[in-house]
C-alpha cells in the first residue's frame, strides 16, 4: 500500500501533470503525454515484475498488440475510443492468458526466456504480414474520437491519457490492498509456503500477469494515437528492456515509480540528444550509476521506512 510521503507525492505528481497544458506549448504537452503513456505501460510491467515477482522480457508484445489493434480497427472505420481502447486491452489480455499459462509452468530464467521467445515470435509475425504493413508498419489517418469529440486536439488527448492513468493507478492500488493482491505478494516472497497453505499459483499469478499485460496493451493503444503510426519495433525486445529500465529507475512496487522512471528516462533522452548525437553512450553509464547507487529507484527517495510498496 502507499502511505505517508508517497501518497502525497502521487497526488502532487498527477497535479503537476494536469497543469502542463496550461503552461507548456504543444511540444511539451506531447512530451508529457508520452511520459504518461510509457508510465502506464511500465505500471503494467511493474504489476507483473515487481508485484508478482515474474520477470517478463516480453511485455513489448502486449504494447505492440494494443497499438496494432487500434490501427487495424481504425483502418476498418472503427475510430471510437470506447471501442478501440477496450479492444486493445482485450487482445492484449487474451494473448497474455495464453502466453502466461504456458510460461508460468516454469520459473526463473526459463520464464524470462519463454516470455522473450513469445514476444519475438509475434514481432517476426507482424513484420512479415502485408496486411499489417510488414516492416513498414501502419499509419492512422487521425486520432480516435471519445464521447463524440475528436482527440486530434493535443489538450483533449492529453487529458484523456491523464484520466486513464489516474484510473489505472487507482485500480492497481485497490487490487494491491485486496486479499488477492496480498496473496500475489505472498507468492512473490515465498511461493512454497503459499502452496503449503493451499493457494494455487495459477489462480493468482496468471490473473496478475493478464491484468498487467492489459494495462500495457492500453498504453500501446494510446501510443498509436499519439504517434498516428504503429511499427513492428513496438513489439521488439528492446521495448521490453526499456520498460524494465523504467521501473528499475523509478522504483519497483510503487505507484509513482513507473511514472517517475518514464519521465526521467524521456527527459534524459531529450536533453542528451541535444548535446551530442552519441547520446546513447552517455545515457547507458548514467543509468547504470543511477540504478547502482539508488537501489530503490527515484520513488524510494520519497518513501518513509514504514511505507509499503504498492505494485
Amino acid at each position: 500500500m502507499i502511505a505517508g510521503r508517497e501518497r502525497i507525492s502521487v497526488l502532487l505528481a498527477l497535479g503537476l501533470f494536469a497543469l502542463v497544458p496550461f503552461y507548456g506549448d504543444s511540444f511539451y504537452t506531447a512530451l508529457a503525454a508520452k511520459m504518461m503513456i510509457f508510465g502506464l505501460a511500465a505500471l503494467g510491467v511493474d504489476v507483473v515484475v515487481g508485484w508478482g515477482g515474474m520477470i517478463s522480457f516480453g511485455h513489448a508484445a502486449f504494447f505492440g498488440l494494443g497499438a496494432y489493434t487500434v490501427a487495424v480497427l481504425s483502418q476498418a472505420g472503427l475510430g471510437d475510443a470506447l471501442i478501440t481502447w477496450p479492444a486493445a486491452m482485450l487482445v492484449a489480455a487474451l494473448f497474455a492468458a495464453v502466453i502466461g499459462a504456458l510460461s508460468l509452468k516454469t520459473r526463473g530464467a526459463s520464464f524470462i526466456m519463454l516470455t522473450l521467445a513469445f514476444a519475438q515470435m509475434l514481432f517476426y509475425i507482424v513484420s512479415s504480414l502485408p496486411a499489417l504493413g510488414s516492416s513498414d508498419g501502419l499509419g492512422l489517418a487521425k486520432r480516435n474520437t471519445l464521447a463524440g469529440m475528436t482527440l486530434d486536439d493535443i489538450r483533449r488527448f492529453y487529458y484523456a491519457v491523464l484520466l486513464l492513468l489516474v484510473g489505472a493507478l487507482a485500480l492497481t492500488r485497490h487490487l494491491a490492498r485486496s486479499p488477492f493482491g496480498r496473496a500475489v505478494d505472498g507468492f512473490r516472497q515465498n511461493e512454497p509456503r503459499m502452496r503449503a497453505l493451499g493457494y494455487r499459483a495459477d489462480s493468482y499469478l496468471l490473473p496478475c500477469f493478464i491484468y498487467g499485460s492489459a494495462l500495457t496493451g492500453l498504453a500501446g493503444a494510446l501510443a498509436s494515437n499519439q504517434m498516428l503510426f504503429v511499427a513492428p519495433d513496438m513489439l521488439h525486445w528492446i521495448t521490453s528492456g526499456t520498460f524494465l529500465v523504467i521501473i528499475v529507475l523509478g522504483g519497483q512496487r510503487t505507484l509513482l515509480g513507473p511514472l517517475l522512471g518514464a519521465a526521467a528516462l524521456i527527459l534524459l533522452e531529450e536533453v542528451l540528444a541535444e548535446i551530442t548525437e552519441h547520446w546513447m553512450m552517455i545515457l547507458g553509464p548514467l543509468l547504470i550509476a543511477i540504478i547502482l547507487f539508488g537501489s530503490r529507484g527515484i520513488a524510494g527517495l520519497l518513501r518513509t521506512e514504514s511505507d509499503e510498496p504498492t505494485a
